[in-house]
């Protein structure tokens, strides 16, 4: 994105008086509202959890809270009765596949380049140019690498050492550990998640998290370590649950545990690199899935394996999500095993 963008986003920013902010909830999602937030220093969030998309409902939200402006950050859909109803200006930043919405200012890299592939957080930290740690964590946390990881890496000495890819940050590292940090701390109850983003505005190193070195430190290492114990519990599961055969891997588990599909899908992918991961969490009659693959574009695929299902999905070549209804998933996961010929 050229530098006139990030002006333009910036002066967006400034001139807010009260902006409230809706992110997704990954690292990416929090790390961008965190970005802007702490440069801003006025605001409110709302985090976007279950599903990556604003609906007409959520335009309440906006009033209830007498915004002057709405923020959107990393959010693949938002519907246009939500901007009609907001009634104020929506700045919204993307990175997924481009949509088309009036009466909103939208920002995504692919409408330059369709193959760009710039988290939102690191389109945020251009903006405001502070913050590289969180930046990072962001980044890396999309399982992407940015250009200004080496200036991190001098700021921040130890958080990587000579790792380059993402994977290998994201299980060998300390900045690796943060990712899952971010993690971890929006899982669970809405109320309890949105305390922990309100500590994390006030933290100024990461060490204070990884070394507990201040109260507030202590408080989001104590959340992370909640749901970790959960995680890690799941991941042992899933590995029983694998199989030499066949290209795909398909975990499913019960929809009381937390929320995390994305994440054992990509540690899954990077135990297994030669499977497509496809982790799927049943709640409440639908499907929450989160695919993984390496080298095999599954977007496409995806597609054509929602076609004639009750549900919906999308994501990036590599990594998408989708929400199915139960009585359904047997017929996605052969359509999806048809359109990749496996």
């Amino acid at each position: 994105m050229q530098a006139k963008i990030y002006k333009k986003l910036l002066s967006e920013l400034e001139t807010a008086k009260r902006p409230i902010f809706f992110f997704d909830d990954d690292p990416d999602g929090l790390a961008s509202f965190l970005l802007l937030y702490r440069y801003r220093k006025e605001g409110k969030g709302v985090i976007i959890k279950s599903t990556p998309r604003l609906v007409e409902e959520n335009a309440r939200k906006v009033e209830e809270y007498s915004a002057d402006k709405v923020f959107v950050l990393d959010l693949p859909l938002v519907d246009q009765g939500f901007i009609d109803k907001a009634r104020v200006p929506v700045i919204w930043i993307d990175h997924h596949q481009v949509v088309k919405r009036e009466n909103v200012l939208y920002f995504n890299p692919r409408e330059d380049n369709p193959d760009a592939y710039v988290p939102v957080s690191w389109i945020a930290y251009n903006v405001v140019n502070q913050d590289i740690w969180i930046a990072a964590t962001g980044v890396v946390g999309d399982f992407c690498i940015p250009d200004f990881l080496p200036k991190f890496k001098q700021e921040y000495p130890g958080y990587i050492g000579s790792e380059s890819e993402p994977e290998e940050i994201l299980f060998n590292t300390k900045l690796g550990k943060l990712v899952s940090v971010f993690s971890m701390v929006l899982k669970g109850r809405t109320k309890e998640v949105m305390q922990c983003v309100k500590v994390l505005t006030r933290i100024k190193h990461p060490d204070e998290i990884l070394k507990q070195s201040t109260p507030q430190g202590k408080f989001i290492w104590r959340h992370y370590l909640k749901h970790w114990a959960v995680y890690e519990k799941l991941l042992r599961e899933a590995v029983k649950h694998y199989t030499h055969h066949g290209k795909l891997f398909v975990f499913v588990y019960p929809g009381d545990k937390l929320s995390l599909t994305a994440d054992l899908a990509l540690e899954l992918i990077y135990r297994y690199p030669h499977k497509i991961v496809i982790v799927a969490r049943e709640k409440n009659g639908e499907m929450k899935i989160s695919i993984r693959a390496r080298g095999i574009k599954i977007n496409k695929a995806l597609e054509k394996a929602l076609e004639g299902v009750e549900g919906y999905g999308g994501g990036h070549e590599y990594a998408c999500g989708a929400n199915v209804k139960k009585g359904d998933f047997k017929r996605f996961l052969e359509q999806f095993r048809e359109s990749l010929n496996i």
